[in-house]
């Protein structure tokens, strides 16, 4: 199978989606790299891109059409000013005029030239997206590809996600199995195996310090998602609450940074409603920034991006984790996030919302249950316990929107990790009836088995059942 770094499962990027925003956005940026390959991309007189399936229907809701011209732009995703984003599309649609990958402008109209497939699913994946690009010469280039969950896209026709074959990793995992068998026989952690197979790619320095700039753009999220307050864009008129909710649990003290914002929190005690509190807190801080175009930590998509950051803050600011544990935390996430990857889906559009908050809840619950000193047994079966309860659960966003129900879902991911590991850590692995190979193999079937409307269309569910114009969440 294919080989999968931690950094693959969690990148920096921008809201709202990994999928619909993501995944668009790095597609735009490959295309013209291959423009530039073939030394095609100065004959450039007019792009046109072509969305279908679920990429369609919901793209509107999810930015796909705004994630594509900022990667026609060549904007990167993970350094651009968030802040101007839609100062920068609205220039465009006033000046009809696309300044393509920075060098050179080409006439633009999104109205046009974006065009919606609503009643057409490519063969692949249901999130396709196709570009064409005429040239000077009357001839016309074009491509075709799958954002296949998680910012991760596919070429059609290639279909490998782009993974180097050459790599070798020491300690090769596909299964769960293969965790569990690679750990007893070199008497090895989770988090010390992963970071041993993270140097088939980079350095131990590199490994250690790019997890924690993932960790640093995690509590940056969170803490400006609870210094942020009014209502997010799309039209529901969603009200902001993480604010709110952290100026109550610290009586309204003012912080002038995140680190003395964690050291707040840290310095103070908590009964357990209002450490429930703090979860749900950090989880909505997240998502609330994901909705408005924020940047985000893809882990393992976007719209699930706030129940890792929660878990881990929370192991953060109540016992008191060092940066070693922060690293530690986040290779374990990574590397379950890889099992379901390789032998399921992380795509909501494949296997609705249980292949997103389903994953992240299991990613998160194996990583605090190993880092609360529980076995490797009980790592995984805490994942296995936080999945299984997560199957079957569909991703039906009203109005398009990663708002309602995604932001909430992502507060009841965060809870169902925690209680998912404290269950592992009082429990015998070995009496576990159910092994996370099991359940990732049944979310699998599930997905396959769950009806088309479910898997991110909003043509069932809350979608269909909810006016977008009732405010509520």
């Amino acid at each position: 199978m294919q080989r999968i770094s931690v950094f693959d499962m969690l990148k920096i990027g921008v809201g709202p989606s990994s999928s619909h925003t993501m995944g668009p956005w790095r597609a735009a940026e490959r295309f013209l790299n291959e423009l530039k390959e073939s030394n095609q991309f100065e004959s450039v007189s007019h792009v046109t891109v072509e969305l279908f399936g679920s990429l369609a229907k919901t793209g509107k809701g999810h930015g796909t059409d705004i994630a594509v011209m900022l990667g026609l732009r060549g904007e990167d995703p993970v350094t651009c000013d968030t802040s101007t984003i839609n100062k920068r599309i609205e220039r465009i649609q006033q000046e009809q005029e696309l300044h393509l990958r920075g060098e050179r402008y080409i006439p633009f109209n999104p109205e046009i030239d974006i065009v919606f497939h609503f009643d057409t699913t490519l063969h692949f994946h249901p999130n396709g997206i196709r570009f064409i690009a005429d040239l000077v010469t009357n001839q016309s280039v074009q491509s075709t590809y799958y954002s296949v969950g998680g910012g991760f896209v596919v070429k059609d026709g290639d279909l490998d996600d782009g993974y180097d074959e050459n790599i070798i990793l020491q300690y090769p995992t596909d299964y769960a199995k293969d965790i569990l068998h690679h750990c007893h026989e070199n008497n090895l952690s989770i988090a010390e195996m992963v970071a041993k197979n993270e140097t088939a790619w980079r350095s131990e320095i590199d490994v250690h310090e790019g997890l924690l700039k993932i960790w640093h753009t995690m509590a940056d999220c969170i803490y400006r998602g609870t210094h942020a307050e009014g209502r997010l864009p799309g039209g529901l008129n969603v009200v902001r609450r993480a604010k709110q909710i952290q100026c109550k649990l610290l009586d309204y003290t003012n912080c002038n940074s995140r680190e003395e914002w964690i050291q707040t929190i840290k310095s103070r005690t908590y009964n357990f409603q209002e450490t429930i509190k703090w979860v749900s807190c950090f989880a909505l801080a997240v998502n609330e920034e994901n909705a408005s175009f924020g940047r985000v930590v893809t882990a393992p998509t976007n719209g699930a991006s706030g129940v890792i950051p929660a878990v881990l803050m929370y192991y953060v600011c109540f016992f008191d984790a060092t940066e070693d544990d922060i690293v530690n935390f986040l290779l374990v996430s990574g590397e379950i996030g890889t099992i379901f990857k390789k032998n399921a889906t992380i795509s909501a559009a494949q296997g609705g919302c249980q292949a997103e908050i389903g994953v992240s809840s299991a990613m998160a619950a194996a990583a605090l249950t190993e880092c609360m000193g529980g076995t490797v047994e009980q790592a995984l079966m805490a994942a296995e316990i936080a999945m299984e309860h997560h199957l079957g659960m569909t991703c039906d966003p009203i109005g398009g929107l990663v708002q309602i129900p995604c932001i909430e879902r992502n507060t009841m991911g965060a809870m169902k990790a925690i209680t998912a590991s404290n269950l592992a850590l009082e429990s015998s692995a070995e009496d576990a009836k159910v092994s996370l190979d099991d359940v990732v193999k049944t979310m699998w079937e599930t997905a396959k088995d769950m009806s088309d409307k479910y898997k991110e269309t909003s043509d069932g569910g809350l979608a269909t059942n909810v006016s977008v114009n009732v405010i509520e969440c």
